[in-house]
């Protein structure tokens, strides 16, 4: 039986991952796979650069599908109006799409002793449950849970018989509730609002201590593939603050380009003097930062932050992020975290907050 295989949806998730491998002696190294799911992320050439790190025998592209491409799938994702009705619709919503997959699926699952799925809310969740394959979960941003419980939000009302339901194999439920989810793996459970039984911590900071010189280049090498250019840009700013907005997927694309010229227009001075504005999109951030903010620094959006810790002598003065977590940030001195009150001036509060859950 082969050794570990990891089903990565971001390039956050592919960063956990090769974290996790380069923790292990290095004589283990080089025998997991990879698993990059196209569905909701563009990886450009990642693979080829994966392929070649060393710390994977095989790198795969995954062609997951979402439930509407499928019409027979849809028809079982529709509100019936009574909670009798809806779970049935559900039940069998939940074996169609996990059986939508199986085509698609480039390895089997089977072969591999530890299976760790990223964002298990996804078809893959569905399809390993619908195969009845164990395998673990991890959670899909660090920490991302104490802000939104995905699987409670999603499974409001009634939440206590849906997991049940969810725990015989009926229905799926996502982080840690399916039947064949041996744990959820999380950062940190003490800042968690809800308790789930197959929680297990891992702090993301172990692994990133763990890491040696080695380990660190080769990340930086697998994810950054323009580290001279940003150098430049970084030193042509001389003696000025350097400060670092971090953009997310936030509303429509008018309202974004809004929220981030207020986030500059707010944050962007420090002690009134003008600063470097360094752009960093998210990895799923489409707006064009570079057209819109020319006058600014635009990263690349396709590598993860914290990368950026691994880069000798690089420090911001600030760090500015509306709902990304950036606690695992060591190259700023200050940050500026907006969250939920920030964004109640762009949308309706509900949109982003939670209600109660249970």
């Amino acid at each position: 039986m082969k050794s570990r295989i990891y089903v990565c949806h971001t390039y956050y998730h592919v960063y956990v991952a090769c974290l996790k491998e380069l923790n292990l002696p290095e004589e283990e190294r080089g025998n997991a796979a990879l698993v990059l799911s196209t569905m909701s992320n563009d990886f450009g050439d990642l693979k080829s650069r994966a392929d070649g790190c060393g710390l994977f025998h095989a790198v795969y592209m995954f062609d997951e599908q979402e439930d509407i491409k499928s019409p027979l799938v849809m028809k079982y994702h529709r509100d019936r109006g009574n909670l009798f009705l809806n779970l049935l619709a559900r039940m069998r919503y939940t074996k169609l799409l996990g059986k939508l997959q199986e085509k698609y699926v480039p390895v089997d699952f089977r072969e591999y002793r530890d299976v760790y799925v990223f964002c298990d809310s996804d078809p893959i969740g569905y399809y390993l449950s619908w195969k009845k394959i164990p395998y673990h979960a991890l959670e899909d941003g660090l920490d991302c849970i104490r802000t939104y419980d995905t699987a409670r939000y999603d499974n409001r009302g009634h939440f206590g018989l849906k997991a049940f339901l969810a725990a015989h194999n009926l229905i799926f439920i996502q982080n840690g509730w399916a039947k064949y989810c041996l744990d959820m793996e999380v950062n940190d459970i003490s800042v968690l609002p809800y308790p789930c039984p197959k929680y297990i911590e891992k702090p993301r900071k172990e692994l990133v201590d763990g890491l040696d010189g080695k380990g660190k280049d080769i990340l930086v090498r697998l994810f950054i593939r323009d580290m001279d250019k940003i150098r430049n840009k970084l030193n042509a700013g001389g003696e000025k603050n350097r400060i670092l907005l971090l953009t997310e997927p936030l509303c429509g694309l008018d309202v974004r380009e809004r929220i981030f010229r207020d986030c500059i227009e707010q944050y962007g001075r420090v002690d009134g003097e003008e600063s470097v504005i360094l752009i960093k999109p998210h990895p799923r951030d489409v707006l064009d930062y570079r057209k819109i903010f020319p006058e600014h620094i635009v990263l690349d959006g396709k590598f993860p932050m914290e990368i950026l810790n691994f880069i000798p002598n690089l420090r911001f003065r600030r760090v500015i992020s509306v709902f990304t977590v950036v606690s695992s940030i060591r190259f700023a001195e200050e940050i500026v975290y907006l969250g939920e009150d920030f964004m109640d001036q762009y949308e309706a509060p509900a949109l982003h907050r939670q209600n109660e859950m249970i």
